[in-house]
């Protein structure tokens, strides 16, 4: 008798379970994916569903919307409370319907359907979440905020970046090319935006693991300094510099960007996905920074991603709890502003949204690829963090929410910015 009557419990729990996702979705028009229960029940598409949200035991629906936002569902999702099978990034338009078009608490007969579902048996694992001590981007803090985000094994971003080790936004020139083809034009662009020459000195704001100053040093001849927050990306930047012959025209050091003091002007600067971690308040300052440290005549390539200035964020975030701590995107309009203040000519502004979203749909897929691998050389949890990061990320990329602009800006000379008249030479016998 007992064993019957926790049968007809756990009947129960999948009835109202799914009588709950009958009336949270009867509204939803993109019904192309599946719910699995726990015990095998599956509510919605049951052909080639896009994906499969997995519900892991009887208390997950109620987990997931007791207090749903971005940053719920996602902790949801990293303690297992579901799962997500097939294609994660298809995921994303549901999450903007349920957080943002269908809010639960905002319903009466979702919150009594809701109330009437099971609770979790327990607590959750614990999570180790950054700590970060100080004053929101001084110099100690935001290298807190660079080592808990980048200093992650090496190994763990070989699994699914590029060979080069590019961790930014690759340049596709059809659309078709493999990773590693498009971040190789990505190096290349950027040099030929910077009009690179032999024996110029490239200053490189945030250089990872040394890709771009390497490819500048071994095709364009010139001079590079690249600097890092990250000890460890530093140690891997050094290595790969020795391998491949280039320590006498390159060197990485473990710097802050307000504490460089070279005894030479630069001809070219260049920054690539740094942008993102030095906050609003703080702009100013980086480009007076970059202004300085450039010779008159010089050129300052600056990369970064930027939120929509329409878009606004409906509770906490995933990403700033649990991916980049302290990270601060701003509208383009704020960052040329900042630049123009500082004294640069914005002589060029080109958005590479499609290319991230490109980019991010090859990271995700050899990610999962490589599952296994990323769990044993990290966790369960920051696999499911940076899986659930990057899947959201491309959506963000696809939706306009977010984009990635690349700004060109000159140091004139008594008015006189030294570039030719049209970018006619960009885009000529590129790799």
């Amino acid at each position: 008798m007992a064993l019957f009557a926790k049968h007809l419990l756990r009947e129960g729990a999948s009835l109202r379970c799914t009588e709950f996702l009958d009336a949270l979705l009867k509204d939803y028009l993109g019904h192309d994916f599946q719910v699995r229960l726990w015990d095998g029940t599956t509510w919605g598409a049951e052909i080639q569903p896009r994906f499969t949200l997995v519900l892991k035991h009887p208390g997950a629906l109620r987990a997931m919307f007791s207090s749903p936002n971005e940053l719920t569902l996602g902790e949801a999702y990293i303690h297992d409370e579901f799962d997500i099978e097939g294609e994660i990034a298809a995921a994303f338009d549901l999450a903007d319907y349920l957080l943002i078009q269908k809010r639960v608490g905002e319903s009466f007969d979702l919150n009594e359907r809701l109330a009437k579902l099971p609770k979790s048996d327990g607590p959750r694992a614990g999570l180790h979440i950054v700590e970060l001590d100080g004053k929101v981007h001084s110099k100690n803090r935001d290298r807190q905020a660079i080592s808990y985000h980048y200093d992650l094994p090496v190994e763990f971003y070989a699994l699914w970046l590029d060979s080069r080790l590019v961790y930014s936004c690759a340049y596709f020139k059809k659309g078709d090319e493999d990773v590693d083809s498009a971040q190789v034009h990505k190096l290349d662009y950027i040099c030929r935006k910077l009009r690179l020459r032999p024996g110029e000195r490239l200053l490189d704001i945030g250089c990872g693991w040394g890709a771009l100053i390497m490819h500048a040093a071994a095709q364009h001849g010139v001079e590079c300094v690249g600097i890092t927050l990250s000890v460890p990306q530093a140690q891997v930047a050094r290595e790969r510099l020795r391998a491949a012959g280039l320590s006498d025209r390159c060197r990485v050091e473990v710097a802050d960007y307000r504490d460089i003091d070279h005894d030479h002007q630069y001809d070219k600067i260049v920054s690539v996905g740094m942008f993102e971690h030095v906050g609003e308040v703080l702009l100013p300052e980086y480009f007076e920074r970059a202004w300085n440290l450039l010779r008159p005549g010089g050129i300052f390539l600056n990369h970064g991603i930027a939120h929509s200035a329409t878009y606004r964020r409906r509770g906490p975030s995933f990403v700033d709890r649990y991916v980049f701590p302290d990270g601060d995107l701003v509208p383009i309009s704020t960052s040329l502003r900042a630049a123009e203040l500082s004294g640069f000519e914005v002589r060029d502004v080109e958005s590479l949204r499609e290319h991230y979203a490109l980019t991010l749909h090859h990271w995700v897929r050899r990610l999962e690829s490589h599952a296994d691998e990323a769990r044993g050389i990290t966790s369960d949890h920051t696999y499911r963090i940076w899986r659930l990061y990057m899947a959201g990320s491309a959506h963000g990329f696809r939706s306009g929410r977010l984009n990635v602009y690349q700004t060109l800006l000159a140091k004139p000379v008594n008015g006189q910015s030294g570039l030719p008249l049209t970018r006619s030479d960009w885009y000529q016998a590129q790799i």
